[in-house]
C-alpha cells in the first residue's frame, strides 16, 4: 500500500511572484474593501481592508522619510494592538524586514537579537523604553524609536529616557497622519524573494537564532493555513497568542488576510474569558498552542459552552486525550493540527475533518516538501516504524527559511546534505501517518527503550493538582550509557500531592518502563523568557538533595522487549 499525503493544499494565488505581503493588501484592498480585516475587541478599533492599505501606506512612507531603505530592519516590541499590525504591514511596504522581539526580554535577550539583527528603527511600548536605554550600546543602529501605547505621562517618561541615551524618539501616530509629502514618496517593488520577517527561535539550548523568512515562505506558512482550517472570507479567525510569536503572526493575521476574513486580535489569552472572546467575536477559527487547549478545558463547564460559531481549532499540539470531550461541550466540528518549524513552514498537515490515528500529527505535504527521517548521526533514511530525525526541504523556490540571520555557523549545522536537520525525533507508519516523538536532545532511553518526555509529560499532567511538569533524562546508576527518568512537578497552587500519589497515578497512565523513577517538586519550572522550559538547567540539577528515589525499575519478567 502506498503511503498516503496531504493533497488538499491548492494556493490561493497561482502566481507565485504574487506572494508577498504588499501584494495581497492591495489586492484584498480592491476584493474586499469595505469588509473588515483587523478586529481588536480591547480597544474597540476596527479597519477594513481599503483602511488597513492606507494607513499601511502612510507607515511606509513615513519610515522611508525617517531614512528607511529597502533590506532595512524594523524592530517591533510592543504587546498585542493595532499598532504591530499596521507596522508589520507598513514596514513590507516600504522593502524592509519585520523583527518582532518578545516582550519578555532584557538585558543580554534583547542584546544579542537587536545586536544580530542591527535594526535601523523600532516600534515599542513605551513600558520598554528602560531596557533599550540599560542596552543602549548594543541596540545602537536604532536611529529612531516610534513610542505605541500608554497615556502621555508614560510616553514622556520613557520619550525622555531614550533621549537621555541619545535615541531619536517619535510618537507613533506621527506616521500614521497624512501629509502633502506622502505621495511623493516612492514606494518600492517588493518580490517574493526579498526577505520580510526575521523570527527569533527561543534558544532553549543556546542562543535564540534569527530565521530569515522570504515573503514567499511567510505567504507558504499562512496560505497553508487557509488551507489547512478551509479559511474562507466567510470566517472569523480569533487569535489571543503574542504576535511575537508566528501562532498569531503568519498563522492568523496573515492567513486571515490571504482568505480576505475577519482577523479578532484579543489582547492577550484568557482560559477563563476564552468562552466569552468566542462568542462575543463571532469567531469562526481559532488556534491554540501548547497547553492553552488543556487550559481551557480545565475552566468549570458552563452551559453556554457551545453557544458560539465555532466550527475549527488549529491546535498544535492536540490533546488527543480530552480531543472528542472538547469538540462535544464547544460544539467544534474540526480540530487540525501540523508538525512544522518556524524554517520549514508546515512539511505535515493532517486532513480537514478526518479522524487520525492517536497521537498522529498528520501527512507530508509531498507537492511542496521533500520530507525524510533519518539517523541523525549519518543522514542515511530510517525504516517505516523507525524514530528518525525529521528533515525537510522545500521543492519551490523561496518558500524556506534561508538561514539564521548573521549566524552563518548555525545555518551550516541546520543546513546539512542538502537537507534542513530540524532536531525533531518521528516516526512515520506504512499509510503515511507521521508521529512526533521528542526533540531528539529530549529522548530518553531506559532498559532498551525508548522514551518521549513529551509523552510522559502529558501523561502526569492529567493529575488533576499538576499545574506543570517537566520530564528530563538523568544518568542511570547501573547501566552505562542508559538513562532514567526525573520528572519535576509543579502542583496547582495551595494544592498538595506526596510523591507516592504521584507514582500511583503514573502506575496507572504510563508503561513501566516510562513511569519516573526520579520526582522533585518544585514552586515553579526554569524558563525561558517565551515561556519554554529550559531542561538544560533541569538535567544539569540532575538527582538533588529533595528528590524523590523510588529505586530501579523493574525489567519485565524474561528480559525481552515487545
Amino acid at each position: 500500500m502506498a503511503a498516503r499525503s496531504y493533497d488538499q493544499f491548492r494556493p490561493t494565488f497561482a502566481d507565485r511572484r504574487r506572494w508577498n505581503s504588499p501584494d495581497v493588501l492591495r489586492h484584498r484592498a480592491q476584493t474586499h474593501g469595505d469588509r473588515v480585516y483587523l478586529d481588536v475587541p480591547s480597544t474597540g478599533e476596527s479597519y477594513t481592508y481599503a483602511e488597513t492599505l492606507e494607513l499601511a501606506e502612510r507607515v511606509a512612507r513615513g519610515l522611508i522619510g525617517a531614512g528607511a531603505v529597502p533590506a532595512d530592519r524594523l524592530l517591533i516590541m510592543a504587546p498585542n494592538c493595532s499598532a504591530y499590525i499596521l507596522a508589520w504591514l507598513g514596514s513590507s511596504l516600504a522593502g524592509m524586514a519585520e523583527v518582532p522581539i518578545n516582550t519578555a526580554y532584557r538585558g543580554t535577550f534583547l542584546e544579542h537579537q537587536a545586536s544580530t539583527v542591527a535594526p535601523r528603527l523600532a516600534l515599542i511600548h513605551p513600558d520598554y523604553a528602560a531596557r533599550f536605554a540599560e542596552s543602549a550600546e548594543s541596540v545602537g543602529t536604532v536611529e529612531r524609536f516610534y513610542l505605541a501605547g500608554g497615556d502621555g505621562d508614560e510616553r514622556a517618561a520613557a520619550a525622555a529616557t531614550l533621549r537621555q541615551s541619545g535615541f531619536e524618539v517619535s510618537n507613533w501616530e506621527e506616521l500614521l497622519e497624512p501629509t502633502d509629502l506622502g505621495s511623493a514618496v516612492e514606494l518600492p517593488t517588493v518580490r517574493h524573494s526579498d526577505l520580510g520577517s526575521v523570527f527569533f527561535t527561543s534558544g532553549t539550548t543556546g542562543l535564540s537564532k534569527g530565521v530569515m523568512m522570504p515573503h514567499a515562505h511567510m505567504h507558504l506558512f499562512a496560505d497553508q493555513c487557509v488551507s489547512l482550517t478551509r479559511l474562507t472570507d466567510a470566517d472569523v479567525y480569533m487569535s489571543a497568542g503574542p504576535l511575537f510569536h508566528g501562532n498569531s503572526h503568519f498563522l492568523a493575521a496573515h492567513p486571515a488576510l490571504i482568505a480576505g476574513a475577519r482577523y479578532v486580535l484579543q489582547e492577550r489569552f484568557s482560559a477563563s474569558a476564552w468562552t466569552s472572546q468566542v462568542r462575543e467575536s463571532g469567531a469562526t477559527v481559532t488556534n491554540f498552542v501548547g497547553v492553552m487547549m488543556d487550559f481551557v478545558w480545565q475552566q468549570p463547564p458552563q452551559p453556554g459552552d457551545a453557544d458560539n460559531d465555532l466550527r475549527c481549532i488549529f491546535a498544535a499540539p492536540t490533546a488527543s486525550s480530552i480531543l472528542e470531550e472538547f469538540k462535544r461541550r464547544f460544539g467544534v466540528e474540526a480540530f487540525v493540527e501540523v508538525f512544522g518549524l518556524t524554517e520549514t513552514c508546515m512539511a505535515i498537515l493532517s486532513p480537514y475533518g478526518e479522524d487520525r490515528p492517536p497521537g498522529a500529527a498528520g501527512l507530508a505535504n509531498s507537492d511542496w516538501f521533500d520530507v525524510r527521517l533519518v539517523d541523525s548521526e549519518t543522514d542515511e533514511e530510517v525504516a517505516v516504524g523507525e524514530l528518525g530525525e525529521l528533515v525537510v526541504r522545500a521543492r519551490h523556490p523561496w518558500t524556506q527559511s534561508v538561514g539564521y540571520y548573521n549566524m552563518p555557523e548555525a545555518t551550516q549545522e541546520a543546513w546539512r546534505n542538502l537537507w534542513w536537520h530540524t532536531g525533531d525525533g518521528l516516526r512515520r507508519d506504512a499509510e503515511g501517518w507521521y508521529y512526533f516523538v521528542d526533540r531528539l536532545k529530549d529522548a530518553i532511553r531506559r532498559r532498551g527503550e525508548n522514551i518521549s518526555s513529551y509523552e510522559v509529560e502529558q501523561a502526569l499532567l492529567g493529575h488533576p493538582v499538576v499545574a506543570e511538569v517537566a520530564v528530563v533524562a538523568v544518568p542511570a546508576d547501573q547501566e552505562a550509557g542508559e538513562d532514567e527518568v526525573l520528572a519535576v512537578v509543579v502542583p496547582e497552587p495551595g494544592a498538595e500531592i506526596s510523591a507516592a500519589e504521584m507514582w500511583a497515578y503514573a502506575d496507572r497512565r504510563l508503561p513501566y518502563f516510562a513511569v519516573p523513577r526520579y520526582l522533585r517538586f518544585v514552586a515553579e519550572l526554569p524558563k525561558t523568557p517565551s515561556e519554554k522550559v529550559r531542561k538544560v538547567e533541569l538535567r544539569a540539577a540532575g538527582v538533588a538533595v529533595d528528590t524523590h528515589d523510588r529505586g530501579p525499575a523493574p525489567r519485565r519478567r524474561g528480559g525481552h522487549r515487545t
